[in-house]
């Protein structure tokens, strides 16, 4: 455990690009003790409202709250919401200065409804459709801006726009150009844009998926990951909520790891905690099995958390010091 403990400690040292989906995650706060009369609906009575980096941006807040230096690339629009993330961000300490504005999207805004710890509902305001290809275009400028000053490269794709396969082809080759890291948190309908990154961490949904299954499908975790590794030529990690995670590398090496979790209340922005965990471990000297490890600590404290949630460095050393 000693060992895993160094390579966190050389966090601080590290520089971070996260390139997709950014959106604002709203939070209504409040107690449910009646009825409506007017229909058969819960009355929430608010006690708080809340604002907080999401979906992409949620991976940079958890690489800010390790020690890292973070950059964040995506597309907003320009509206209040946009104004309100940025704030956000900037509370964070993540690096907003690669965000691009186009009057044509609107940034994304999630609002979540709780009574108590219980989610009762979610709206979503958003504006689907790829992005335009002068975008992508000032996208990939602003990654070559950046590029020989960072570690590694995470792509958070939410299949909101963002992430187009123009945009990951010349991505692919500015990092392999440049030998960086890139890291994908996928969605199953990208599946073909991400041949040959370094790693790619699916949930085990979107892993099935990918796979060709559907999500009801029995077969098992082991060789759905072999059949993505060899498809796509990336080594894979596949997380598995309440079972933990699995590790497929190219060399052939599997890896079941159990889950740290004590209490799981839910599972916001856990795959968003696990993949900045594992990108800064192996940017950090550690291999990919010590990686996955220490991910899959980050997350265990995540889903022991309410809301989109980050882990700082003290709570993963704790976890990893007490198993």
């Amino acid at each position: 455990m000693n060992s895993l403990i160094k390579i966190i400690e050389k966090f601080k040292d590290k520089k971070i690009l996260v390139l997709g989906d950014v959106m604002l995650d709203k939070y209504i706060w409040g107690n449910v003790s009646r009825i409506s009369p007017e229909a058969p609906v819960q009355i929430v009575n608010v006690v708080k409202e809340e604002y907080v980096p999401g979906g992409a941006s949620n991976v940079a807040a958890n690489i800010a709250e390790l020690g890292a230096k973070v950059w964040m690339a995506g597309v907003v629009g320009n509206d209040e919401t946009r104004d309100k993330l940025i704030k956000g961000m900037a509370k964070k300490r993540i690096n907003s200065n690669y965000l691009i504005s186009d009057p044509e999207k609107r940034t994304i805004l999630k609002v979540r409804i709780f009574g108590g710890k219980q989610q009762l509902l979610r709206f979503d305001y958003e504006k689907k459709g790829d992005i335009h290809t002068d975008t992508e275009e000032k996208i990939l400028n602003a990654v070559k801006e950046i590029i020989k000053d960072i570690d590694a490269v995470i792509v958070s794709d939410y299949a909101k726009g963002t992430i187009t396969r123009e945009l990951m082809e010349a991505l692919k080759e500015l990092c392999k150009k440049n030998s960086i890291l890139l890291i994908v948190d996928p969605k199953p309908e990208h599946k073909e844009y991400y041949k040959n990154v370094t790693l790619i961490t699916p949930n085990v949904s979107e892993a099935k998926k990918m796979a060709g299954l559907s999500e009801d499908d029995k077969e098992n975790v082991e060789s759905v990951g072999k059949s993505l590794l060899a498809e796509l030529n990336s080594n894979v990690l596949v997380t598995r909520g309440e079972k933990g995670m699995s590790l497929f590398e190219k060399n052939g090496k599997i890896l079941n790891i159990p889950t740290y979790a004590k209490q799981v209340y839910n599972i916001i922005g856990a795959g968003d905690t696990s993949v900045a965990a594992l990108t800064l471990a192996l940017v950090s000297g550690a291999n990919l099995e010590e990686s996955a490890i220490i991910a899959n600590h980050a997350a265990g404290i995540t889903v022991g958390k309410v809301g989109t949630s980050t882990v700082s460095i003290e709570e993963l050393k704790e976890s990893i010091e007490n198993a």
